[in-house]
């Protein structure tokens, strides 16, 4: 069974693995794994503060966007989520509700607090950094139609008029299917 669909079927309770533990957190659409070591994932806000310690002040759109590339990627780079919380299908692109209800009414933003770059490991900083230098020049606009040309967006939104809302989570299964054949 791969790790993606490990993690899918442990959105339905705790799944016991050798070496690997998959805790629900129930009510906030996410998984927690506990690796060898106890420690949980990094968090999205781990991954905005880096993305904003790198790129200054940004958009929360386009932080958004830069968030949710850093997941995709890291699915096909390290086999493995970048973070633990979901990514909702929005009528304006993907979105992870945590960190929108943390920069909500907010334009731009420059720093996160609830995030430390510092539990990010080098890999995964070697990730988001090939996603700031492949996706960071975009404007938020160019890039929330990059994310709704494509399949991962597209699928989840299946069924959902343009423009009305929906909180469809973005299956990880699919980001790691569509941007690995890429």
């Amino acid at each position: 069974m791969s790790f993606l669909r490990e993690i899918q079927n442990a959105i339905a309770g705790i799944v016991v693995m050798p070496d690997n533990a998959y805790i629900r957190d129930e009510g906030k659409r996410s998984v927690r794994h506990k690796g060898r070591e106890g420690c949980a994932m990094a968090s999205v806000f781990d991954v905005a503060a880096y993305i904003l310690e790198k790129c200054g002040t940004l958009t929360t759109w386009k932080l958004q966007k830069l968030v949710y590339y850093a997941q995709a990627w890291s699915l096909v780079w390290d086999e493995k989520p970048l973070f633990d919380q979901g990514i909702e299908a929005w009528a304006n692109g993907p979105v992870v509700r945590e960190l929108y209800n943390a920069h909500k009414g907010k334009f731009t933003v420059s720093s996160f607090s609830p995030g430390d770059s510092g539990r990010l490991s080098n890999d995964q900083k070697e990730t988001i950094d090939a996603v700031i230098r492949d996706y960071g020049e975009f404007s938020s606009q160019q890039l929330s139609d990059l994310t709704h040309s494509e399949k991962p967006w597209k699928d989840a939104r299946r069924g959902i008029p343009d423009g009305e809302r929906g909180d469809t989570v973005i299956d990880l299964d699919a980001l790691a299917e569509y941007y690995g054949g890429l």
